[in-house]
């Protein structure tokens, strides 16, 4: 485009989409509702493009410009390129339709931006706007420093999302490979963090167990409390039920304190020239490792220099990016192992990575916990909470305590509908599993993007590798990790023993002071 000073301008994709957004250029109407038909009062958002299709109405903002999420230029988790940004709606759509997090608060705003980290709009924006805030060179940082023990764990998702990203079929294991490209990235110790998901399977069933039998004076319905995005969701919005949280910290966090503890004290390693990393499939874990609780292992070895039991997350897209940086041939990799020590894990940790996981590997172990007994084989699949349901519940029988309810959800906004229940009085659950992204950590906010938004395909592809995985599995029990045995016996003692509350177990506090909540008929301006 040609100024007056006869010098060209350059014109940013957003910039001219916002110049032409209402105009008709040569009897050519732009529509940015989408790639499908123009919207009309009558249709559903959506036709053969990127638009949502699971709502029945459209959306509430004109076509030609439909806006955006707010996104604090200090947010730890997600980015937006405003020269990507299209402004078309979809995290918007996402954010409060499907985690009911936009619109649930009045602006102005007081200290913070209202976000709960999930990254969900990463999935959903299709333009790649909105992003994971990238510290790859952090880590590149450390591992070149030869001063410096860089440890790294992957979560359980990883496995089933990584190889996507080199052209491998959905839900392709890549566990193997991924040891391998880590290794060869320079990583000198690599753990399992399904190590940590039996760890906290074992610290949050005892106490599900103290709660029911009354030992614990806690509330019931206990919350799981892993997901970061959840908790936070819990933090603004139901912080009367911050008490039914469970006190277990995430697995992520876990092995983060046992990484600069446990794994020090054995390796007889300096941890304060320990760099801790972890590869997962969410953005709220970045988030979650910075929180002011999480160095647990700092104040166990008294060090006046606290520093994060998680120094670093990374997402799988940002792995993925190491390692076509790094220009290793990923697909040709042969398989190796992880570490031992927190390297092994049960296949009830291996399905923490989907909804539904968590509740089925806690059912599990619980039932050994309050009968001394191998739970019968029908709690290997417990079908009931299998699926991509928004909510599912099921009744587990375990002698001496009779019929016990649970209940396992995925998305906030179905998360919102089932704690007005339990804030109401009205929740016949015992437990209650919760994952801020729908179909749980395999379709995080960090895992590789399908489409836009989302399919249940892609999510039911990855959900069944999982399960693939757990079924195949020499051990099914978290209790039965030969590994877990080893550190309670070396150096946890029992699940909520006093070393395990200091490193394992944390609280939580409300935000709800940072957000106006939003009343009855009022409208965000």
């Amino acid at each position: 485009m040609a100024g007056k000073s006869g010098q060209e301008k350059n014109l940013s994709r957003r910039s001219f989409l916002k110049f032409v957004g209402g105009a008709s250029l040569a009897g050519v109407t732009l529509n940015l509702a989408g790639c499908g038909e123009p919207l009309t009062a009558d249709k559903a958002v959506g036709g053969k493009g990127w638009m949502p299709t699971q709502y029945n109405i459209p959306g509430s903002w004109p076509t030609s410009v439909r806006g955006r999420v707010p996104i604090d230029s200090v947010n730890p988790s997600i980015i937006r390129d405003d020269q990507k940004c299209i402004l078309c709606g979809q995290c918007i759509e996402v954010c409060k339709n499907i985690q009911s997090v936009y619109g649930n608060y009045e602006l102005p705003i007081k200290n913070e931006i209202v976000c709960v980290n999930c990254g969900q709009c990463t999935q959903w924006c299709p333009t790649g706007a909105i992003s994971e805030r990238d510290d790859i060179d952090k880590v590149l940082k450390a591992i070149a420093d030869p001063n410096i023990t860089v440890v790294v764990q992957t979560a359980p998702a990883t496995r089933i999302g990584l190889g996507e990203e080199f052209g491998m079929p959905v839900g392709t294991n890549v566990q193997g490979k991924q040891v391998a490209a880590l290794r060869k990235l320079g990583f000198d110790s690599i753990f399992d963090t399904i190590f940590t998901a039996d760890l906290t399977i074992m610290e949050e069933g005892t106490e599900l167990v103290k709660r029911v039998k009354g030992e614990l004076k806690k509330p019931i319905p206990q919350l799981t409390s892993c997901c970061p995005g959840w908790v936070k969701f819990v933090e603004y919005f139901y912080p009367d039920l911050i008490p039914n949280l469970s006190s277990a910290k995430s697995p992520q966090q876990m092995e983060g304190a046992l990484i600069k503890t446990y794994f020090a004290e054995k390796k007889k390693a300096d941890p304060k020239k320990i760099f801790s990393v972890s590869i997962m499939p969410c953005t709220a874990k970045k988030f979650e490792c910075k929180r002011p609780e999480m160095v647990s292992a700092s104040k166990n070895i008294k060090d006046s220099n606290v520093s994060p039991d998680v120094d670093v997350v990374l997402t799988t897209r940002e792995l993925a990016r190491m390692i076509k940086r790094a220009g290793i041939d990923f697909v040709s990799l042969p398989d190796d192992q992880y570490d031992q020590l927190m390297g092994s894990g049960s296949g009830a940790g291996v399905i923490f990575g989907t909804t539904g996981g968590v509740m089925e590997a806690a059912v599990r172990s619980a039932y050994y916990l309050i009968t001394g007994q191998q739970p019968p084989s029908a709690l290997w699949d417990l079908t009931p909470v299998r699926g991509m349901q928004g909510v599912k519940e099921a009744k587990v029988n375990i002698p001496g305590v009779g019929d016990v309810k649970v209940a396992v959800i995925s998305g906030l906004a179905n998360a919102r509908t089932v704690m007005d229940q339990v804030r109401a009085g009205n929740a016949p659950w015992a437990f209650i599993e919760v994952m801020a992204c729908p179909g749980g950590c395999q379709y995080g906010g960090g895992q590789p993007r399908s489409s836009a938004p989302p399919s249940d395909e892609v999510r039911d592809k990855r959900a069944e590798s999982l399960y693939n995985i757990d079924a195949n599995a020499k051990l099914r029990n978290s209790h039965d990790n030969p590994e877990i045995k080893q550190i309670y016996a070396d150096f946890l003692t029992t699940p909520m023993s006093e070393k395990a509350e200091e490193l394992l177990h944390t609280k939580y506090t409300s935000r709800a002071a940072e957000l106006v909540a939003k009343k009855s008929g009022s409208q965000l301006s």
